[in-house]
């Protein structure tokens, strides 16, 4: 009696062809930015690039802010698979804070040519290429997850005052990294991995010392300071009405 022929290994599925088509027009957006730069590139050179009418670029894009947007979405949903092995390993806060921003920066790498393109833009508060505009909340939100994760996976204590904000002290962290590395011009940004490498047990310690009832007083007003001035869009709490002027 012979054999029944194994049975052929299944093919993968295919990606869906919207999906191939937004792809395509963000990695020739992204390139088209590198070679031309981000002012000078339009939508109707990337469609054309791209193969796809101006009307199907729009159709995936709304603007060119937008693919930028794609762009930040992409970079967080790299790092998110990228760090799992981080978040599911050592339990040291330090290790965790080091090494989550060391695979960003592994993550980024590629993208650092043209990061600068970009900054110039992100860096009016009114831009919806801003970290912290309504546009970008799906990318922040990711990136804040992430810290989340690094603290409730170490096991360090905090100060239950700050529970709720050190994620996104932290994130704000990372985005003082993201500023640094965007104008770091060593070979293999090496100054900011030994940045990272420097500042992870410092920021780690801080965490842990936050705990302690003989700081608590500053722990207070931290608090206070963060509900009051981080950037509505980064704490989800409502803008504290303005202090009143004092009487005369």
């Amino acid at each position: 009696m012979t054999d029944a022929p194994a049975p052929k290994p299944a093919r993968p599925a295919k990606a869906p062809k919207a999906e191939q088509t937004r792809t395509l027009i963000l990695e020739t957006a992204l390139r088209l930015f590198q070679e031309r730069g981000y002012d000078r590139t339009t939508m109707r050179a990337i469609a054309q690039e791209a193969g796809v009418s101006v009307g199907n670029a729009y159709y995936y894009f709304s603007s060119k802010e937008h693919l930028v947007q794609g762009f930040y979405d992409r970079l967080e949903a790299e790092h998110t698979a990228a760090v799992e092995p981080v978040l599911a390993g050592d339990r040291d806060l330090a290790v965790r804070i080091r090494d989550t921003l060391l695979t960003w920066l592994d993550v980024a790498e590629p993208y650092h040519p043209f990061a600068t393109q970009f900054f110039k833009n992100a860096a009016d508060p009114d831009s919806p290429l801003s970290p912290f505009s309504p546009e970008s909340v799906a990318a922040r939100e990711a990136a804040i997850a992430i810290q989340q994760r690094v603290l409730s996976g170490s096991d360090t204590k905090t100060a239950p005052e700050l529970a709720a904000q050190l994620p996104h002290l932290m994130w704000l962290m990372q985005m003082g990294l993201v500023l640094f590395w965007v104008y770091d011009r060593s070979p293999g940004t090496e100054r900011s991995r030994r940045l990272v490498v420097r500042t992870a047990p410092l920021v780690a310690r801080t965490i842990a010392l936050s705990r302690f009832r003989v700081l608590r007083p500053l722990v207070r007003q931290l608090h206070e300071v963060l509900e009051e001035f981080l950037p509505r869009t980064v704490t989800g709490a409502a803008t504290p009405a303005s202090t009143p002027a004092p009487r005369p």
